[in-house]
């Protein structure tokens, strides 16, 4: 709240009093706490080691072993919606991100923007005198907003955080990711070749965020958001990490379960009677119009396996434990950092996830996880034939759904399922030596994500705001648990009874211990008919996996929360549900640039343009036209480049010839060669495609594609393959004078930047127009330039 000048103005400066309350900037409490809010992606509670799990993590180890555990913490089941909870210490359906970011509608609980009535602690905090500092993945930003014609409204630093270094998507290329310092996209620093890693590069960045403020006021507390992107796909590691875990998974998702759930029945993180739930609980389930339950959503029982596949889907599950074993061993460079600058102890420390394993890599995983997001299975023989080379820059790898359920062991179903704990248990720990009594101990209340937040103000002392930037706040819908983190009050009650779920047509309510959900397909299941929902009930209490259903045992416990859930969706904006299949999802109207023409000029030297704001070819005819002067022979590098190395189209000038690839999902690169070198002085270069329908699958879009130089065909392509829907949902955007990334091709190194003359512009057309008119308008306003 600003404060009053209480000095004294009078007409000369030597009869005037100061008062610099109202001008200088906050200031913290003295020896206020540091607060780290550190934010894991799709991991499962049966996954880490110091929750019973089979995948060593020391330093995670570390935090728990210096504050608590908790054992029935909460989320979202999704990512965008668990970290505006987690942010804003509300229900994610009440400020607008009931979804990710990339399913957004206009609908006030799935608009994706964090209304400024909700803010975010950065926004509170810097305005209380903490440093704020954004690390890693964001996804809370529109996916329409993801671009530097974007107001930044939705961005970190338009959220309070004062500094940031990241992603702003839902995921991440861990080799050559789409990377954001503040608000302009940047390359990486260096290349894998020389030891690149996103995980290690964000350890990096965070030390070096801390350190730069702290040499200059040595007693100014922080606030960091420290997400690294693991263990979301692609799971992307150095060899040498995966390699430690040979072996240990030898034995099988059914049997990871077996031996994970006693770890976790010793360690006390479990009631004894707890049993382990079916691998496949609803597939003999269908919607009410006799849809069946998703193939994708099913695990192939381990027995089934040939040797080839059990060869596979063990490599995945050991490259998957190498990736967050390398991870946690970059985290704990910065613990370090922070415990050599005695730091340690007085950071508030809260390590989560936010949502179970990912069920996405369907019954068989994926090398190449682009397929999927194009329409293809990646069959068995596909992901065989890169066993060795699962992790490395020639993969975007996600593991079987069997291991989903192993790693989210003893419950049901998985990542997207707000109706079962699969998809909302997750691990949780705090820490924070220098306040809280207890160490190493367990915490079995019921939490949720939304709890956090609240816990932290009273953690500092804070009363949350009744203004944010002059914005009148709703209140927090949290419930705070500080007794939790006192030895005295182990099993208190923190006052939390009820919580609601809601999550891409899934159902669920706590509420003193019990559990009702529905039975629905999550999206991209297109079931609807939500009124015919079967509903099931369990006593959580007595049985934490949700094995038996007490339904009909209970009937009129089972309306009392069926009737409360309403009441909740209608409090909390939880409505509409929302199950629609991918394309219908991707299809719907959104207030994106993108879609508002047919016809987009690109530039050299301009930043790439990503996902969401560049033109999709989409399997669509199309033409590109470079315009460029060649002043030397020797002249070489990209004209245009789109994806990468999974998938994306490139046109450029090697060995005086003008080349074209289409590098169809990884497997092929259809490639054009002109006829001829390419001439000294002012030329239109470019490609054209015509669709002519699509191949024997009915599904993949087929044409011809001709190469030009001017007005003179040079080269064609008679049967060209073209992705469906998208190159990339992690960056690999569109570039002019060279490629950034991963390069599309193999035929040259990135950025290969043009030269040898001068890039003008590129057009992109998806107007269906003759190339011959294109290349008229573009040569006439060539002319005119």
């Amino acid at each position: 709240m600003a404060r009053k000048f209480e000095g004294h103005v009078a007409l000369d400066i030597r009869d005037s009093v100061p008062d610099w309350g109202p001008f200088a900037e906050p200031t913290a409490p003295q020896g206020a706490p540091n607060v780290l809010y550190l934010v894991w992606d799709d991991i499962g509670i049966g996954t880490w080691d110091c929750y019973g799990g089979l995948v060593e993590m020391p330093n995670m180890r570390r935090i728990a072993d210096r504050g608590v555990r908790f054992t029935q913490f909460h989320t979202t089941a999704l990512c965008s919606p668990s970290r505006a909870a987690l942010l804003t210490g509300r229900n994610a359906t009440s400020v607008g991100m009931a979804t990710i970011e990339e399913f957004t509608d206009g609908f006030p609980s799935m608009s994706g923007r964090i209304p400024a009535e909700t803010a975010l602690l950065p926004e509170v905090l810097a305005e209380r005198g903490w440093n704020t500092y954004a690390v890693g993945k964001w996804h809370l930003t529109p996916l329409e907003e993801e671009n530097l014609a974007a107001s930044k409204r939705h961005w970190p630093l338009g959220r309070g955080f004062e500094r940031f270094y990241g992603f702003l998507g839902g995921e991440a290329d861990q080799w050559y990711p789409n990377l954001v310092y503040d608000n302009h996209p940047i390359s990486q620093p260096y290349t894998p070749e020389d030891g690149y890693h996103l995980s290690k590069d964000l350890a990096d960045k965070s030390i070096e965020f801390i350190r730069d403020a702290k040499v200059i006021a040595t007693g100014k507390p922080w606030f960091m958001y420290l997400c690294p992107g693991c263990g979301h796909a692609p799971h992307h590691v150095p060899r040498e990490w995966a390699d430690k875990y040979r072996g240990r998974f030898d034995m099988g998702y059914e049997k990871y379960r077996e031996i994970v759930l006693e770890n976790q029945k010793r360690m006390g993180l479990l009631p004894e009677n707890t049993e382990l739930s079916p691998m496949n609980p609803y597939s003999n389930v269908t919607s009410a119009d006799g849809k069946p339950w998703p193939t994708q959503d099913t695990v192939r029982a381990w027995d089934s396996l040939s040797e080839d596949e059990k060869r596979l889907f063990r490599r995945q599950a050991e490259v998957f434990a190498g990736y967050l074993s390398y991870t946690d061993a970059q985290i704990g460079r910065l613990l370090d950092y922070l415990e050599e600058s005695d730091q340690l102890d007085n950071t508030i420390i809260v390590a989560l996830s936010d949502n179970g394993a990912s069920g996405e890599g369907g019954p068989n995983g994926t090398a190449n996880e682009m397929k999927f997001f194009n329409g293809y299975v990646d069959t068995i023989d596909d992901s065989l034939g890169k066993l060795d080379e699962l992790g490395s820059p020639s993969t975007y790898s996600h593991y079987s759904i069997g291991w989903a359920m192993a790693f989210n062991t003893p419950h049901k179903l998985y990542k997207r399922y707000a109706s079962h704990e699969g998809g909302i248990a997750d691990p949780c720990l705090m820490s924070w030596p220098a306040g809280m009594a207890a160490r190493g101990e367990l915490r079995h209340q019921y939490l949720n994500v939304c709890d956090v937040t609240p816990t932290v103000y009273e953690l500092l002392g804070l009363t949350p705001p009744d203004t944010v930037k002059g914005v009148v706040q709703r209140p927090l819908e949290g419930v705070g648990f500080r007794t939790l983190l006192a030895d005295a009050d182990a099993d208190a009650d923190t006052g939390k009874h009820t919580q609601f779920y809601s999550m891409l047509g899934t159902r669920g309510i706590w509420h003193r211990g019990w559990f009702a959900n529905t039975i629905h397909a999550a999206c991209p299941s297109g079931w609807g008919h939500f009124d015919k929902d079967r509903w099931e009930l369990f006593h959580l209490e007595q049985d934490r996996s949700q094995v038996h259903d007490v339904a009909e045992v209970h009937p009129e416990k089972l309306e009392e929360l069926k009737a409360l859930w309403f009441s909740e969706a209608e409090k909390y904006q939880g409505m509409p549900l929302n199950d629609l299949d991918i394309v219908t999802t991707m299809t719907r109207h959104r207030p994106t640039w993108a879609t508002k023409r047919d016809r987009f000029v690109y530039y050299p030297g301009s930043a790439e343009v990503g996902p969401g704001a560049a033109l999709e070819i989409q399997g669509r005819s199309f033409a590109l036209l470079a315009e460029a002067t060649i002043t030397s022979s020797d002249a070489q590098g990209v004209l245009f480049a789109h994806g990468g190395r999974l998938g994306g189209h490139t046109l450029f000038v090697q060995d005086e010839h003008l080349y074209y690839i289409y590098n169809f999902l990884g497997e092929e690169e259809q490639t054009i060669v002109s006829d001829r070198p390419v001439p000294l002085g002012d030329h239109i270069l470019g490609i054209r495609y015509e669709r002519h329908g699509t191949r024997p699958d009915n599904f993949t879009p087929s044409g011809a594609a001709v190469l030009y130089i001017d007005e003179n065909p040079v080269g064609c392509f008679d049967d060209m393959r073209t992705q469906p829907i998208t190159f990339s949902g992690v960056g690999e955007g569109v570039c002019v004078g060279r490629d950034s990334g991963q390069s599309v091709s193999a035929h040259y190194r990135p950025p290969f930047p043009f030269t040898g003359g001068t890039m003008h512009q590129v057009v992109a057309d998806v107007s269906g127009k003759p190339y011959e008119d294109l290349e008229m308008a573009a040569a006439a306003a060539f002319s005119r330039d």
